[in-house]
Formats: structure tokens, C-alpha cells, sequence
């Protein structure tokens, strides 16, 4: 790995946690469901990607480590603190928009 290689590592991981304070402390009342209809990603999503990574490097984490890795706590507690049921509107939005994506 190049000296360039680490740097950029560092820049990505830094992009990395500021997304996360973000998300995860900045503005926990957006909600999975919307962020799905909106960019197509959540939360849990980030957690996936997380358990993938780890796991490519040889790095067994189970999907509830990576999804505490992401959230800053068990996501049980998270979720019990800020997520809410879903609406009939956010729910009609991810359909119209997993629809759209399907149409691609």
C-alpha cells in the first residue's frame, strides 16, 4: 500500500464516521424506511456492508456486532429510541420508488 493508498484509507474512514455521527446522532428522527425510498440505503444497509467488509477480511462479526458497530449500541435500543412505525405515505413511497429502480 502506497503512501497515497493509506491516505486515502484515512480520508474514507474519516467520510465514514462523519456519516455516521450524521445519521446516527445528528439526525436519528430521519427514519430507515425514508432514507430507502430516498437513496435506496438505511441504516441496517450500512451494518450489512460493515459485516461484509470485516468478513472479507477474514473478521467474523455476526449482523447484530455489525449493526452495534453502526449504530454506537445495540440497534435494539437505538431503534427502541428513535424509530417509529411506519406511515401508510412512507410505506406508499418505498414501493413507488423501489418500483422506480425496478423499471431501470
Amino acid at each position: 500500500m502506497t503512501e497515497s493508498d493509506h491516505e486515502t484509507t484515512q480520508i474514507e474512514a474519516a467520510v465514514f464516521r462523519r456519516l455516521l455521527q450524521h445519521l446516527m446522532r445528528d439526525h436519528p428522527e430521519v427514519q430507515n424506511i425514508e432514507l430507502m425510498a430516498l437513496a435506496g440505503f438505511c441504516r441496517n444497509c450500512l451494518a450489512d456492508w460493515y459485516r461484509e467488509a470485516a468478513q472479507a477480511r477474514g473478521i467474523a462479526m455476526t449482523r447484530d456486532e455489525a449493526r452495534a458497530a453502526v449504530y454506537g449500541e445495540p440497534a435494539a435500543q437505538w431503534k427502541a429510541r428513535h424509530q417509529r412505525e411506519a406511515t401508510a405515505e412512507q410505506l406508499a413511497a418505498l414501493a413507488a420508488a423501489q418500483r422506480g429502480r425496478d423499471a431501470r
